[in-house]
């Protein structure tokens, strides 16, 4: 029988890590799978030399950045559709990354209209326009969704969705560790991309100063997603020690997952960290500062009551939110305190985490889109 092929378009470094967990659960149920197309070096390392690894490149926050590297993106646009015209796959898999993938899914499907496209990590356009998923029905076959509301959805308009849960919780349980938390230990999470750590850790550090003048025994960590980032944040750091603060902070790479187990408190940047938080129980804040233009032109498309992902799901404010002109130090240090201080504020927050993150499926989330993939793949079409 002859093997199958299956193209993925993954931008940012959270697809790279679902899709290379997407592709050992594929190999595991068919060893003859080929895969090709483009995403980052774990997806590169499983699916071979022909891969594109391009995520460093591709993976940008912001309007103006958007704007300023327009044609690079149009290159690769169409760059990618010639890869997918060529490489004839029997399945086109998308993962997130909607600016660049729903625009891809749309021309393909123009361009190879019997083309088998799949959606994993549906796009959140529930959350910015409406609108755009009953036309997403016309263009893409089947999306995976990974919170349980999203189904209905797209299912209300004609869309096939699946829900398989999230795959976070999957690599979160196997990050687990033995440990206590320590009383005196706050841990900082500025984001995984350079431009919102610019706007984001400044904040952050005067929060460390004024926490500091209540508590001089707090220490901090943070958690540097790369060691690029770890050196952009360094000065920072070494320009607090005139006031002995800058002793109390701890850069370490790679290991939020672990200061996420071991801090008192936290306070996160909105993204993927803040349900890693919720996951692991760590009581925080959410702070999150963009470039004017970005935040102007989201004000006009955003149309969810909070930024947090914890909160969206619970329909309700469980963590605290400081987003542009509200992210101000003595605002947040206000917020904090509470969670560091006050047991009855703490158990309550770790109880709303308890509840959220039940409702994101059981382990095994990569392995159910595996399968659907691979059935939606021997259906007709």
């Amino acid at each position: 029988m002859k093997s199958k092929t299956i193209f993925f378009v993954a931008g940012e470094v959270s697809a790279d890590n679902h899709g290379a967990a997407l592709m050992r659960c594929l190999r595991g149920l068919d060893n003859r799978l080929q895969f090709v197309g483009r995403g980052g070096p774990q997806m590169r390392e499983i699916a071979g030399e022909q891969f594109k690894n391009w995520t460093g490149e591709a993976a940008v926050l912001g309007l103006w950045e958007v704007l300023r590297k327009y044609g690079y993106f149009r290159e690769q646009f169409h760059e990618t559709l010639r890869e997918i015209r060529e490489s004839k796959p029997d399945a086109v898999v998308l993962i997130d990354y909607p600016g660049f993938n729903l625009r891809l899914a749309r021309a393909l499907r123009r361009q190879a209209p019997r083309q088998k496209i799949i959606y994993y990590i549906s796009p959140q356009v529930w959350a910015w326009d409406h609108g755009r998923i009953k036309r997403m029905a016309h263009f893409i076959d089947l999306v995976l969704c990974i919170f349980p509301f999203e189904t209905d959805l797209y299912n209300q308009v004609g869309l096939r969705a699946l829900f398989v849960g999230h795959p976070m919780i999957e690599r979160l349980q196997d990050r687990k560790i033995d440990t206590q938390r320590d009383p005196n230990l706050i841990g900082l999470f500025p984001g995984s991309r350079s431009r919102e750590v610019r706007k984001i850790f400044p904040v952050m550090l005067e929060t460390v100063r004024e926490l500091r003048k209540h508590n001089r025994n707090l220490r901090f960590e943070v958690a540097a997603a790369s060691e690029q980032l770890a050196l952009e944040m360094s000065p920072a750091v070494a320009g607090l020690d005139q006031s002995q603060d800058g002793e109390a902070i701890q850069i370490k790479v790679d290991e939020t997952a672990v200061i996420m187990q071991r801090a008192w408190a936290g306070i996160v940047a909105s993204g993927s960290a803040t349900l890693e938080a919720a996951y692991f129980r760590l009581p925080f804040v959410l702070i999150y500062k963009v470039m004017w233009p970005t935040y102007l032109a989201a004000r006009l498309v955003v149309n969810v009551k909070y930024l947090g992902m914890p909160n969206l799901l619970a329909d309700k404010e469980v963590v605290p939110e400081f987003i542009q002109y509200r992210a101000k130090p003595r605002a947040v240090v206000e917020a904090v305190q509470p969670l560091i201080e006050n047991a009855n504020a703490r158990e309550r927050m770790i109880s709303e985490f308890d509840s959220i993150i039940g409702r994101l499926g059981e382990t095994g989330a990569s392995e159910r889109a595996a399968r659907a993939i691979i059935e939606e793949m021997g259906t007709a079409t």
